[in-house]
């Protein structure tokens, strides 16, 4: 796939290279100024079914056949060179000029099963994967990222205009992947080095987590203060229900699964760099906090035309294959090659 200005073309087939059609007439045009090369008595590898394969008067194939299928072939091999291409209709892009970052702890504490969706308990990193899904694909033309962090943190999408492959990412992220303790700082710092790297007018990092930093080498607020000098927003999500019931030997018991949660320093991090703390304990919890994203850095920009342009050239070049293929299989008679061989 490629893009190119809807000006310059219209719907349909075209031709990339269309000066290449002019060698179609080279087989001619040297068979015609090129004398035949002498004949020379010479010793030469002896083919004994030589005559069968050359000998088109022997095959099923003839002569006349053979100019034409060779012409045929000929005709498909410089179209393939031309680069056939069908280009489709014109879309529109927002473009935004925003680089986002989505930062998701995906450590062994996002297994606890304290959310429900739909009717049924369901652990933090589920609910993530649902309602942070949507909100990834609803940024229509700002360029989005996936950072996953446990123990260390890694880039799983580049910046990416492609907002359904980073959602589909996203989607297959598991526990444990990256470790099962949480480095936040680690985090922010990948982030802050991604983003330094590009040019966009606005940097926004939303970093998700549920307990506190317990790894990596940076610190949560020490990266804070390098997200802040290079012009980073973060806005930071803390998950996890407050109360939570659990079997123990003694019986049924509340507890609260989430006092690992670092509330202040997820909250310093957000007032260090511009951004906002939010609260989800529940899935509707989560799912607003996405909509208020939303409107704090709203999707509005100008629009992008492009085309998709799909390349052809592997049509006429197999068919060329295909045919050069049943030219040689039909000219040697059947037969021929085991007799010769026996004989």
């Amino acid at each position: 796939m490629g893009e190119i200005s809807p000006e310059l073309v219209t719907t349909g087939f075209a031709i990339a290279w269309p000066w290449l059609l002019l060698l179609l007439p080279l087989p001619w045009l040297l068979r015609r100024l090129l004398s035949e090369a002498p004949a020379r008595d010479m010793q030469a590898v002896r083919v004994p079914w030589y005559q069968h394969v050359v000998g088109a008067q022997h095959g099923w194939m003839k002569r006349p056949v053979l100019a034409v299928a060779a012409s045929v072939v000929w005709l498909l091999l410089v179209l393939a060179a031309s680069r056939p291409q069908w280009i489709g209709e014109v879309s529109t892009l927002p473009v935004t000029g925003r680089d986002l970052l989505l930062a998701v702890d995906i450590s062994g504490s996002m297994d606890t099963q304290d959310m429900v969706w739909e009717q049924r308990a369901v652990n933090r990193l589920e609910i993530v994967k649902h309602v942070a899904g949507d909100f990834v694909e609803r940024r229509r033309g700002d360029r989005v990222g996936l950072v996953l962090f446990g123990s260390r943190a890694y880039l799983q999408t580049p910046l990416t205009f492609d907002t359904e492959t980073t959602a589909t990412l996203l989607d297959e992220a598991e526990i444990g992947l990256a470790g099962r303790e949480t480095a936040i700082g680690d985090a922010i710092g990948l982030a802050v080095k991604r983003l330094r790297q590009d040019a966009a007018s606005e940097r926004v990092l939303v970093l998700l987590t549920d307990g506190a930093n317990t790894s990596g080498e940076v610190q949560p607020l020490q990266a804070a203060e390098f997200a802040a000098r290079e012009g980073l927003t973060i806005y930071t999500v803390g998950v996890g229900a407050d109360e939570m019931m659990v079997q123990d030997f003694f019986g049924t018991r509340v507890v609260n699964p989430s006092a690992d949660l670092d509330e202040d320093t997820l909250r310093a991090i957000a007032v260090r760099t511009g951004g906002e703390y939010f609260r989800a304990r529940d899935a509707e919890g989560l799912a607003e906090i996405y909509r208020l994203l939303d409107e704090l850095e709203p999707v509005e920009s100008d629009e992008e035309s492009i085309r998709p342009i799909d390349e052809l050239f592997h049509w006429p070049l197999g068919l060329a294959y295909l045919i050069a293929f049943l030219a040689v299989l039909f000219t040697v008679r059947p037969g021929s090659l085991r007799k010769e061989t026996v004989g």
